[in-house]
């Protein structure tokens, strides 16, 4: 990959022997403006040629293509040049080689959309601490040369390029119907319940139905913004109007729409939290 300024896009490729696929990734990724695609390849060939000829930071990479699979093809690469690998493939027995290939994650088709976006999530986690450290190691050789003794304050230069980064969450919830996928501003939730295998997100007075778990939920909703407060609930604390107590440990929530959520006594830790922050 090439050190690039943490501002520049992450360059990528998407590598798939099939049209549809391809075309349903770039889809995907019009509307994250920190990702920009530079080739899409068609089989193992195409995607050696695309690496050497772009030196990409990212690779979407179907693992069953016919010639070349994509592990054949990361077998060709020499380990400095291995971009970011996020594979896609239709069977799901090839996660653990893929894991073990070091990839940043594995999506299975037909793609879910929360779950690409919690791949695209890792992803910038990983350019962020990848561009931190090639900052520090550029600084480092800046100031050993300026300084001449060829040390530097390791302190100093820690605190000044390894300040804590808060993670990042992402802004919108893809959620798909029949009309197509509506993009919901997390902002505007209230509140999430579990209807079997469902997830009902209330938003803005509307209900959208989510087919997803609450721990894949939680994992990329901003805790300092939602937290479960029952085994099916998750709950935007900044909604929160009133606590009032109920029987054995439990709390009635009182959102600011007069709905009610009870509070099981299994999170009573979270009732300070929400105390807090109102």
């Amino acid at each position: 990959m090439t050190d690039q300024p943490i501002d520049q896009p992450i360059r990528t490729i998407i590598v798939d022997d099939e049209e549809l696929a391809r075309r349903g990734i770039e889809l995907r990724l019009a509307s994250h403006t920190d990702i920009t695609i530079v080739a899409q390849c068609a089989n193992g060939r195409e995607a050696l040629a695309a690496l050497a000829q772009h030196k990409p930071d990212l690779m979407f990479l179907d693992i069953q293509m016919p010639g070349l699979s994509g592990f054949d093809v990361l077998a060709k690469l020499p380990q400095e040049s291995l971009p970011m690998v996020i594979f896609v493939t239709a069977y799901d027995r090839y996660a653990l080689d893929a894991f073990e290939a070091q990839a940043i994650d594995y999506l299975l088709k037909p793609i879910n959309d929360l779950r690409f976006s919690q791949a695209l999530d890792r992803v910038r986690g990983y350019w962020q601490q990848k561009n931190a450290l090639s900052q520090r190691e550029q600084l480092m050789k800046l100031l050993a040369s300026t300084q001449g003794a060829g040390s530097v304050d390791e302190q100093t230069l820690r605190e000044y390029l390894h300040a804590e980064r808060q993670p990042r969450y992402p802004q919108i919830l893809p959620i798909r119907d029949d009309a197509g996928t509506v993009r919901v501003d997390v902002n505007t939730i209230d509140w999430i319940d579990a209807a079997g295998d469902y997830m009902c997100v209330h938003a803005d007075g509307r209900t959208y139905v989510l087919r997803e778990t609450m721990k894949s939920l939680e994992a990329v909703l901003d805790p300092k913004l939602f937290q479960r407060v029952h085994r099916s609930t998750i709950v935007n604390v900044s909604r929160v109007r009133r606590l009032r107590p109920h029987t054995n440990g439990e709390y009635f929530l009182t959102l600011d729409d007069g709905q009610e959520i009870k509070l099981s006594r299994s999170y009573r830790d979270r009732v300070d939290q929400l105390l807090q922050r109102r």
